[in-house]
């Protein structure tokens, strides 16, 4: 089989939809080595990975200035001349030009469940609808059972044309030594956006510091519309970080606190388990489809400054949740990631026929 990898996200610094291209890549180049993986697209990007499989490699871009300014059709006249079986847009598109099976990843529901969250509207606000509407997915994929529902009944699509496919953590994130700190610390990661509700963390830490020394850091790329933080006694705000220091933080923390209003998946509840950290969440179905009974939960300021007050009183208590988490993210793996994605290929082959 021969298929056509969306690499757009590549072009980003990080986050989890560049997390999610690279992974998938590189499992299917492992997992199916007499497979070819062509990854386009009319930016510039790179892999984070050094020794890339013989079988994955960069296909060509826009041959024209036409092709570039319309991607969505250059992109099938790319994958037309790799003569790839199957293009599989990984970022809500597919190209216009239904030259060849397409198959489409939807993550969430973001762009249209509420304006603050994507002020600016999106290209996939805009195209997505659009592109299912014509028929020009063969194949849908989200990476929960909770987006899967959404995506049938908000685009009134048939079920057996959606199919949920989990990730998992990266490899990149394991347990490491953690950060010589002499306070504990609260640690949150992930792209600063306004769905993240961060607000509701500030205000629950700041109820715990009230009564214990603990800081909180918080670690990501901002969005342009990203709430504003300033750093304040305790509060530290870290930026984008590499791999390696991202583990040892999970590692070190005291908790890993995602509050998110709404998720698709939530790469980091994974990572934050695999590295160590007991996790503590929102009630967002996804995040509760992710993290099973291995995550403590809070969705108000005073259930979230409980549960964070809990695992730095009680040890047992955090030791549990660290075994939980250990044994939860064994469930996940991104060879099962790449065996479910093949099989979602050759449905859309199946269809496209």
């Amino acid at each position: 089989m021969r298929v056509a990898l969306d690499a757009t996200p590549l072009a980003m610094s990080s986050g989890g939809l560049r997390r999610y291209v690279e992974e998938l890549a590189l499992a299917l180049a492992r997992e199916f080595p007499e497979d070819n993986f062509t990854l386009v697209s009319d930016q510039l990007f790179h892999m984070s990975a050094e020794d890339l499989p013989p079988n994955l490699h960069n296909g060509a871009g826009p041959r024209n200035a036409l092709e570039r300014k319309w991607w969505l059709a250059g992109a099938a006249l790319a994958t037309k001349r790799d003569d790839a079986d199957v293009f599989h847009g990984t970022n809500f598109e597919v190209p216009l030009l239904h030259l060849r099976p397409s198959v489409m990843t939807i993550h969430d529901l973001s762009p249209w469940k509420n304006r603050e969250w994507h002020p600016r509207g999106t290209r996939a606000g805009r195209r997505t609808p659009l592109l299912i509407r014509l028929g020009l997915a063969d194949a849908v994929i989200t990476p929960s059972q909770a987006v899967r529902r959404e995506v049938i009944e908000t685009f009134c699509l048939a079920g057996d044309r959606v199919f949920a496919v989990p990730l998992a953590a990266s490899s990149a994130m394991s347990a490491a030594a953690p950060p010589r700190s002499t306070k504990p610390y609260f640690l949150f990661a992930g792209t600063i956006e306004p769905r993240k509700n961060l607000g509701l963390l500030l205000n629950a830490w700041r109820e715990v510091r009230k009564q214990f020394s603990v800081d909180l850091l918080i670690a990501g790329r901002t969005r342009g519309d990203g709430p504003a933080l300033t750093e304040e006694p305790g509060l530290r705000l870290l930026g984008e970080v590499e791999d390696t220091q991202l583990a040892a933080l999970y590692a070190g923390a005291s908790a890993f606190i995602f509050p998110s209003f709404y998720e698709g998946f939530g790469l980091p509840v994974l990572e934050a388990m695999q590295c160590g950290a007991p996790v503590i969440v929102s009630r967002d179905a996804a995040l509760r489809e992710v993290a099973g009974q291995a995550a403590l939960f809070g969705d108000t300021v005073t259930e979230l400054a409980d549960a964070m007050r809990a695992l730095l009183t009680n040890p047992e208590l955090a030791a549990e949740q660290r075994r939980k988490g250990f044994s939860r993210v064994l469930e996940f793996s991104w060879r099962r990631t790449a065996e479910l994605t093949r099989e979602v290929y050759k449905e859309a082959i199946d269809r496209f026929a």
